[in-house]
């Protein structure tokens, strides 16, 4: 008798799962609907005004705000709750904003600006295009340079920048240095604090020539104007301010009265940045906007939307047709002022974006985040280039070195100019360091013995470097040959 059995006899049971209870089926089934359902909701749309996100939580029957809530925790609530319903009622996300603002939402929207704002683009357009074509012209002449010219020439560029050292260390206030700015002649340092005061220093001996009682709150940024102390008159606009109480102001150089107020942020203003041209003031805000402002008539000409979270730093390219905005969700966005377009997004942080500057080849954006990483972007390819694990800490700042001369035909003779050669960058790690743009090398590493270093800057002769802490100083270091030509 043969008690075996054969293998059409054995039951396919494909409902049975090894090991698994029906509680733990659906535990996981739970998980995996969870996840689902996240994902959907990233790609659901919510406003992203403040009063139209209370508008549509109190439709449906949500409070409108909560206690300590900010506007962008109030958009990922009315995200959650939506798509929440989406789920319990079995309907995609996408379609549960119904009615004609879920059309808008497939459509391309625009928003009307005054004619002060066509203006202004016209105005930047026939400012840049110049520029752009004299970039152009000089990154021409430089590529057609025996290689062995160019590569001895940026030897001795890096070589100098090796050496650098402190200089001085100067007590700069009660509070915390936000952020310290070199004047475009390199003989004055401007410092913002956290005190509401914004002082200006005479480099190199530290001293104390201008204090403004600026602003009631943290100074978040300041900006010298392009043609401050090179042309501009003293008595006229040379530096702008922005604090924690949403204003921006306008300084001159002759007295401490502010010359102009500029308000319209609804938030702590963070970054400031001046225009090329000197006419326009860009400000990033904790209200989830970078605004523009006309100089001449201290009015705001743009406002312009585009982060979840809140917006922090911004700056212009010194040709003066892009802006880049760098947000608190890990976004850094590159906006083309001539038509007001999105140019190129930023997306590859894992954290807010602290500090963003263009390379004055014009081509290069870099970008400093609560990641610890400094990215390099080439908005011809439109992607990331290179990845730089650049502190310990936060990046709190990230600058390009720039000459004040702009780009010039290259005499047979002539090296080519070191800007855009190297950068800087700050980082609460208490470290200032110094990284080749060639190869995103690390060429100087500076202690600074402060812990956390807040900012950074060049000065525009290549013969200082400062930085601004949370010790309530800034920090003057100079090259060997600065030294010895004091």
């Amino acid at each position: 008798m043969d008690d075996g059995m054969d293998l059409e006899d054995i039951v396919n049971d494909a409902s049975y799962t090894l090991g698994a209870s029906e509680r733990a089926k659906a535990e996981s089934q739970a998980i995996l609907d969870e996840l689902e359902r996240k994902k959907r909701a990233r790609s659901l749309a919510v406003p992203t005004d403040d009063g139209r996100v209370r508008a549509r939580l109190r439709e449906l029957g949500e409070p409108i705000t909560l206690f300590g809530e900010r506007a962008a925790d109030r958009r990922d609530r009315l995200r959650y709750i939506l798509s929440q319903m989406g789920v319990e009622r079995g309907i995609p996300v996408e379609d549960e904003d119904s009615g004609s603002e879920g059309d808008d939402q497939e459509e391309e929207f625009y928003t009307p600006g005054p004619l002060d704002l066509l203006d202004a683009r016209r105005k930047l357009a026939e400012f840049s295009l110049p520029r752009a074509a004299e970039r152009v012209s000089y990154q021409r002449a430089e590529s057609s340079l025996p290689l062995n010219r160019i590569v001895e020439a940026r030897k001795k560029v890096f070589a100098e920048v090796k050496t650098f050292n402190i200089l001085g260390t100067q007590v700069a206030d009660d509070r915390p240095v936000s952020q310290v700015r070199f004047s475009p002649d390199s003989k004055l340092l401007a410092t913002g604090s956290w005190s509401g005061a914004v002082k200006v220093w005479g480099i190199p001996n530290c001293d104390a020539r201008l204090t403004f009682r600026a602003h009631s709150d943290k100074v978040g940024g300041i900006a010298w104007h392009p043609r401050a102390t090179i042309g501009q008159e003293v008595s006229a606009v040379n530096l702008v301010s922005g604090g924690a109480e949403g204003d921006l102001h306008l300084w001159s150089l002759a007295n401490d009265q502010a010359l102009a107020t500029l308000k319209g942020h609804q938030d702590r203003v963070c970054r400031v940045a001046f225009h090329p041209c000197g006419a326009y003031v860009g400000s990033a805000s904790f209200d989830g906007t970078w605004r523009l402002w006309d100089v001449a008539s201290a009015k705001e000409i743009l406002l312009q939307e585009g982060h979840s979270k809140e917006v922090y730093a911004i700056e212009f390219q010194d040709d003066g047709s892009l802006v880049a905005s760098g947000g608190l969700d890990a976004i850094g966005r590159v906006w083309d002022l001539r038509t007001g377009r999105t140019a190129m997004v930023l997306d590859g942080h894992v954290q807010g974006i602290y500090a963003i500057d263009f390379s004055p080849n014009g081509y290069q954006v870099a970008t400093g985040s609560g990641d610890d990483t400094i990215r390099i972007w080439d908005i011809r390819a439109l992607k990331a280039l290179h990845t730089i694990p650049a502190h310990k800490s936060t990046v709190s700042d990230v600058r390009f070195f720039r000459t004040t001369n702009r780009f010039q035909p290259v005499p047979n003779m002539m090296d080519p100019l070191p800007s855009g050669l190297y950068l800087a960058s700050a980082g609460y790690d208490g470290l200032v360091k110094i990284w080749s743009a060639d190869d995103w090398q690390l060429l100087r590493s500076l202690p600074t013995d402060a812990g956390k270093v807040m900012s950074c800057d060049f000065a525009k002769d290549g013969r200082f470097l400062a930085s601004g802490s949370w010790n309530r100083s800034f920090q003057l270091y100079a090259t060997e040959k600065a030294l010895d030509e004091m």
